[in-house]
């Protein structure tokens, strides 16, 4: 039986493998080696690997850290409750301002099918919930994450989830720059990135 501080260890480095690996697979240099490889299944496989190494990382955390509840008021555990639930609202109504299709990789594997051109890049989308925040995504899995703080594994959870979206944040504002330039750099100046603290900018 792992100790308290043995499992934190493990579960930590878990998040670091999955931040390390990402960060690897979402830079230029591996994206150049794959593409050819994998061609108009680069950004689907791209998508499950993804998925399978983070559900990996909550299995071994949820096998290692403690599940137990922690002993919290009716009222506080209630409001955690209403946290997750408010982010998994943010979440859904934030998928649904994206193509789902080319950004899960459907639709580039559709379209080769049909042996129509492959879909470019997603238009900046600054409508509906990036009025408020230019990453509505990290916010709703923030919430998510805070809200499931209920016990060792889910605060760890979101300890650890928290700094990887910080991290992922940075990253993705690099990127986001370079892809759209200065409608972007504009769009920084308007609306915040993951905190709604200002009024809605218009579109």
């Amino acid at each position: 039986m792992d100790t308290p501080l043995q499992a934190h260890i493990i579960y930590a480095l878990a998040w670091l493998s999955f931040g390390a690996v990402h960060s690897v697979l979402a830079g230029g240099a591996s994206k150049h080696r794959l593409e050819p490889m994998l061609g108009v299944y680069y950004r689907l496989s791209y998508n499950l690997f993804a998925t399978i190494h983070i559900g990996l990382v909550m299995v071994l955390g949820g096998a290692v850290m403690s599940t137990q509840p922690y002993a919290l008021e009716p009222g506080v555990g209630a409001g955690l409750n209403g946290v997750r639930v408010l982010g998994v609202g943010v979440l859904l109504m934030a998928l649904r301002e994206y193509d789902l299709g080319r950004f899960s990789g459907l639709s580039q594997i559709r379209a080769h099918r049909r042996g129509a051109p492959e879909p470019g890049d997603e238009p900046l989308i600054i409508h509906g919930m990036h009025q408020f925040v230019r990453h509505p995504l990290y916010l709703g899995a923030y919430l998510i994450f805070w809200g499931g703080a209920g016990d060792d594994f889910g605060l760890a959870t979101a300890i650890w989830g928290s700094l990887y979206l910080w991290i992922g944040a940075r990253h993705e504002e690099r990127s986001l720059l370079a892809l759209y330039g200065q409608a972007y750099a504009a769009y920084q100046t308007q609306v915040p990135a993951i905190v709604p603290w200002k009024r809605r900018a218009p579109n």
